[in-house]
């Protein structure tokens, strides 16, 4: 089976896609924080199950969808499903508890742990630069929590559930570090709409396992902003997804980020909240370091597309 790869490079139209795609995904959550205060398992359960609708409606109109589901590594989609599940129900969970700017910022944190597990599981060489915007990231992610850490003798009901919240937040990002690393494993085998299926399938069946533990019954409004996060989480993949075949990841990355601005904005809009200025400094470092790592990246990668080049044939 082959991998996906990049088509018509077109960089303009893979910003924008990028941008619209930022933009569903911050909609998504929208959606979710207005739900309320649902459970974070049924909140799973509505975003996968609705987010597979808009994928096989794609997939079909490609005339891809026959063999989407055709994999050898089923037990590597599964892993990734297991783990993705608890990434996605622990960001949820923090979703409803913390201002919306605060929440998309923190998780901000997750491809600075991308490095750190790359380093630790995969072996990989992290040379200072890397670390070193590690550190800088890591100290903007402290900065961002630090009012909520200090609240841990407060004994304040509302604060101590932003506090939850917090930690809920950070140790969502770490574990969907270890997601995508097991999601650079399936690329090398599985295609993009296989991977995608898998997990949004996987994820629909192991929240069904939280029934137990108080789903509750949902207002009309409840159910229907649910129901629409499921099917912007299904178009902001595809959106993603295209966004990166028409333009280099190190190009279209950077533009992640512009879910703070749309974060700030639309939480102070819909939900009152007023960005802290502990959000705001935190988080220019926090993106400033993603930024800093994404170029070094792009630069390490001509590095050895240089050196390949170079290389005398094997002969």
């Amino acid at each position: 089976m082959t991998v996906d790869h990049a088509v018509g490079h077109n960089t303009l139209r893979g910003i924008t896609l990028k941008i619209v795609s930022v933009t569903v995904f911050v909609g998504m959550q929208t959606c979710i924080k207005a739900a309320g205060d649902v459970p974070a398992g049924q909140i799973v359960f509505f975003r996968s199950f609705f987010a597979i609708f808009p994928i096989v409606a794609f997939l079909a109109f490609k005339g891809e969808l026959a063999t989407a589901f055709t994999t050898r590594r089923p037990f590597n989609h599964i892993a990734r499903g297991v783990v993705g599940v608890g990434a996605m129900g622990l960001g949820f969970f923090a979703l409803t508890r913390l201002p919306l700017p605060e929440a998309i910022t923190l998780n901000y944190a997750q491809p600075l742990l991308v490095v750190v597990f790359s380093s630790i599981f995969l072996g990989e060489t992290i040379r200072v630069y890397r670390w070193s915007a590690v550190a800088v990231g890591l100290v903007g992610v402290l900065i961002i929590s630090w009012p909520e850490l200090t609240l841990l003798n407060s004994g304040e009901g509302l604060d101590d559930q932003e506090l939850l919240g917090v930690m809920a937040a950070l140790i969502a990002a770490a574990i969907s570090a270890v997601a995508m690393l097991l999601v650079r494993n399936l690329v090398q085998t599985e295609r993009t709409a296989t991977i995608v299926l898998w997990f949004s399938s996987t994820a629909s069946v192991l929240s069904l396992f939280t029934l137990p533990f108080g789903w509750q019954s949902l207002t009309p409004m409840q159910a229907a902003l649910l129901v629409v996060a499921g099917f912007c989480g299904g178009l902001g993949q595809i959106l993603m997804t295209a966004a990166y075949r028409h333009a280099e990841a190190s190009v279209v990355a950077p533009f992640e980020y512009t879910s703070m601005i749309l974060g700030v904005v639309v939480g102070y809009l819909a939900f009152g909240d007023v960005t802290s200025l502990n959000t705001l400094v935190g988080g220019v470092i926090v993106v400033a370091a993603g930024i800093f790592i994404i170029w070094r990246e792009r630069q390490l990668g001509l590095e050895r597309t240089r050196t390949r080049r170079a290389a005398p044939p094997q002969g």
